[in-house]
């Protein structure tokens, strides 16, 4: 009997587009304060990035580059999330190796990632050298043992709730470029 794949494949997710309506959620940030969308909508536009991981080296430098030139994002007026299915532990450690200054976002059981139509569950293979050589524990990291994971997906949110621009691609060593971000804004 053949095992059935109920979760999508990289290459099956679209992700919003722009123009829909960006959906609202609310979960932890790395000082354990309640973050929520619309509320911070109300006040600013949102940078939304999704990334994988601490264990990630393409996440970590994203969020790197970001964190250097974050004083040029924010002087747009606006805020940057990132979000990652790990849990506040493991976020410190994203937090450690990024020296983010901007928030970080638990997303227990995925439920940002589904919302958003990133979210996806890597092959046997990649799930085994993502938690043997990378470390990425993900079944202690995360809030069940899927293991499931986010397109690392950019999306510019105006305050009247839209998806003005994104940067969407299944292929997780293409992020956004900050100059891309930067022109958008």
């Amino acid at each position: 009997m053949t095992a059935i794949n109920l979760y999508n494949k990289p290459s099956e997710l679209t992700g919003l587009q722009t123009g829909a309506t960006a959906p609202d959620f609310s979960a932890r940030d790395q000082n354990n304060r309640l973050f929520n969308l619309y509320e911070t909508l109300n006040e600013t536009p949102v940078v939304l990035i999704f990334y994988r991981g601490h264990w990630c080296p393409f996440c970590n430098h994203h969020l790197k580059k970001l964190q250097d030139s974050l004083p040029l994002i924010t002087g747009k007026g606006v805020r940057v999330v990132a979000v990652s299915p790990e849990n506040s532990e493991f976020i410190q450690k994203t937090l450690r190796k990024t020296k983010a200054g901007f928030t970080l976002l638990y997303d227990e059981d995925y439920k940002i990632a589904t919302a958003y139509q990133v979210n996806f569950r890597p092959g046997a293979v990649e799930r085994l050298m993502y938690n043997a050589v990378l470390n990425a524990q993900m079944k202690k990291s995360h809030s069940d043992d899927t293991e499931q994971l986010p397109i690392p997906a950019t999306y510019i949110i105006s305050k009247d709730k839209t998806i003005k621009w994104r940067h969407f691609n299944p292929d997780y060593k293409k992020r956004s470029k900050i100059s891309d971000i930067l022109k958008q804004l």
